[in-house]
């Protein structure tokens, strides 16, 4: 077994390495959060008192972090880990970032004799937790291959994109995507509603349509129709607006980048702005559906 520094151990990053831990792994953890480091304390994990010490005796290094900024600064910046990790280690980071910020670190780890892949993660909260999370990797293959049975361990899909910064490419590609299609299920749903129909059978009629997507079948945002989502529990926990209004900040870059035309993207990223500027950053995204409602429904 490995022994492996993980460090962000937020919603995502901690049932992750609780994973790695279950797995037979010996993990050394850093975070800011005192909680965060006790939970994981209490599952076997050993804790470290700073992101640089966490990775001295590692065999591999994995990170999840927001946003580029926090990648950055772990691996280049203020904490700068990257001289601290020894020669050969494997870094894993599966933070969603903007794919010239994962090049940049691959590239500075690569001049260190360090081995790196971007492998940002989709399945939400309820994925991170099952073990049954999907990693969109970049990086050289004879890399991923190497990282494959850590991945493993935490999810059941993994895909090469491509090189370096490709990984964090194709997540952007997917969270716009999820964007839009959670906002147009919530607006579907509050139309249904507001004309009387149930949202549970509504749900089921779409569900069976033309209308199925990810959102209906699997993390429905409207309460009382799905039990262990966020709109079960006034959209506590999961994957937060302000979360994925970065990433739909990161797809309008990367469009204004490529000259591609991104309208429905766009228009998700307004409405998720307007949402977050309305008090509601810290909530799960899919309480988009309060800012379409007729009136908030939790």
């Amino acid at each position: 077994m490995s022994r492996i520094a993980f460090i962000g151990l937020g919603n995502m990053g901690a049932p992750m390495a609780l994973n790695l831990i279950k797995a037979g792994h010996q993990l050394t953890v850093f975070d800011l959060s005192t909680v965060a480091l006790a939970r994981l304390s209490d599952a076997g994990g050993t804790v470290a008192n700073s992101a640089v010490a966490s990775v001295l005796d590692a065999e591999i290094v994995i990170s999840m972090l927001p946003a580029s900024s926090h990648v950055e600064s772990l691996y280049l910046g203020d904490q700068e880990i990257l001289s601290s990790i020894a020669p050969g280690t494997l870094i894993i980071d599966c933070s969603t970032i903007a794919p010239q910020s994962a090049r940049k670190v691959a590239t500075a780890a690569a001049t260190r004799g360090l081995a790196m892949i971007d492998a940002p993660v989709s399945g939400g909260t309820v994925g991170a937790a099952a073990g049954s999370l999907t990693f969109i990797v970049g990086g050289p293959t004879e890399v991923v291959e190497r990282a494959r049975p850590i991945l493993n361990a935490m999810g059941k899909n993994i895909f090469h994109a491509g090189d370096s910064g490709a990984g964090q490419t194709a997540k952007i590609c997917n969270n716009m995507l999820l964007g839009i299609l959670m906002t147009g299920t919530a607006e579907a749903l509050a139309l249904g509603v507001a004309n009387g129909l149930d949202p549970k059978v509504l749900s089921d009629i779409m569900s069976k349509s033309s209308g199925r997507n990810w959102a209906l079948d699997v993390y429905n945002p409207f309460p009382g129709v799905m039990d262990n989502v966020p709109a079960a529990r006034a959209y506590a926990g999961g994957f937060g607006v302000d979360l994925m209004l970065k990433d739909l900040g990161l797809a309008a870059e990367s469009a204004l980048a490529s000259h591609a035309a991104i309208p429905l993207g766009e228009l998700s990223r307004n409405l998720y702005s307007l949402h977050s500027q309305a008090g509601s950053g810290s909530l799960d995204f899919s309480s988009i559906l309060n800012l379409l409602a007729p009136k908030k429904v939790n």
